[in-house]
């Protein structure tokens, strides 16, 4: 499935490559290249969409990450199968920032993941196979600065003002406002945010998103909700998505998974660009993934997936449409390329 560029949240401090805080402290320079390759075949109501069937190079991007002095650290991504718009080079970086810790306050800036709640938005977008139509049409990666608390609960509150996903080369002075908590709690882990994006000059739409994960034992649940609202519009459950995914690990080789999203919008109003008014989907998948290499799980990943969806998608440009079926197989892999270490 062609994907547009997403976001994993909390990105702004962890990775796609898991790397721990301990780490960070120590590496001068840790330099990394992941890469994913699926066969793919997409059927609209039985017929073969030829555009859309066959070998794909799904993702495939080099990540730096490391520290400057002691507190002062650096990340950064960069898309290497992205187009450019306008010439623009920073169009395939996903992030780019610089992050300051003091005791329990963090301090960031460049650019950065706009901070949505929601477990579907956080996880690095070369681990999901199938989408909701807001994580499919939301351009997450932007200019801004945030800082954050940590307490020593495990709770955290990031505070955050970026550039907008709605701005454009024409109208950059357009800007959203994020605040979101994140914890860990025994099973549960939530991730919830309030959102207030602008989306025209002077005007904005505003984003509930309570991400929810449940862990017991080998089996996980993340159930995430968005609510969707601007002027005119503002009322619960006309404009909102619900995604899910139970997972079940019997092994750390393999992992067997389902999912359900729907996503609707019936507000009447043309606000919501990215779920369109008249919107209302659902799409049902299922997946398995195998992880081959027993020291380095993770580094090789091969993986198999299968969804369907239904309904009305009001944006026809939409990979997701009424009796859609998407079935791909393909392999992810990861690349330590350079370590550099301080004594």
């Amino acid at each position: 499935m062609k994907i547009a560029q997403k976001c994993c949240l909390l990105a702004l401090l962890a990775s796609p490559v898991a790397i721990s805080a301990s780490d960070v402290e120590t590496e001068l320079l840790n330099l990394n290249l992941e890469a994913r390759v699926d066969y793919q075949r997409q059927y609209n109501d039985g017929t073969t969409v030829k555009n859309n069937t066959g070998f794909e190079g799904k993702y495939f991007m080099i990540r730096l990450d490391g520290m400057i002095t002691p507190g002062l650290t650096y990340s950064w991504r960069q898309r290497l199968n992205k187009n450019h718009i306008d010439n623009n080079f920073f169009d395939a970086t996903d992030w780019l920032y610089l992050n300051w810790d003091i005791d329990r306050w963090s301090i960031a800036g460049g650019k950065q993941i706009v901070a949505i709640g929601g477990w579907e938005y956080d996880r690095p977008p070369f681990d999901l196979y199938s989408t909701s139509v807001f994580w499919n049409n939301i351009p997450c990666y932007q200019l801004g600065a945030s800082v954050a608390y940590n307490f020593r609960s495990g709770d955290r509150i990031l505070a955050q003002v970026t550039q907008s996903p709605f701005a454009s080369a024409a109208d950059r002075d357009m800007y959203s406002y994020n605040l979101m908590w994140t914890a860990r709690h025994g099973f549960f882990h939530p991730i919830y945010s309030v959102n207030l994006v602008e989306r025209v000059p002077g005007h904005y739409i505003s984003y509930i998103a309570l991400g929810n994960k449940f862990n017991v034992g080998k089996c996980s649940l993340e159930l995430d909700f968005m609510n969707r609202a601007s002027r005119n519009q503002t009322y619960l459950f006309k404009d909102c998505s619900v995604m899910t995914e139970l997972s079940y690990r019997p092994t750390s080789r393999w992992n067997v998974y389902g999912k359900f999203t729907y996503d609707v919008n019936k507000s009447g109003t043309t606000a919501d660009v990215l779920v369109r008014n008249g919107t209302e989907l659902k799409m049902a998948g299922i997946g398995v993934e195998f992880m081959p290499l027993v020291r380095k799980i993770g580094s090789l990943r091969l993986h198999a997936n299968c969804f369907y969806s239904w309904g009305h998608n009001a944006n026809e440009n939409d990979v997701m449409q009424n009796k859609t079926t998407m079935v791909d197989i393909g392999v992810k892999w990861h690349m330590n390329l350079f370590t550099l270490k301080k004594h």
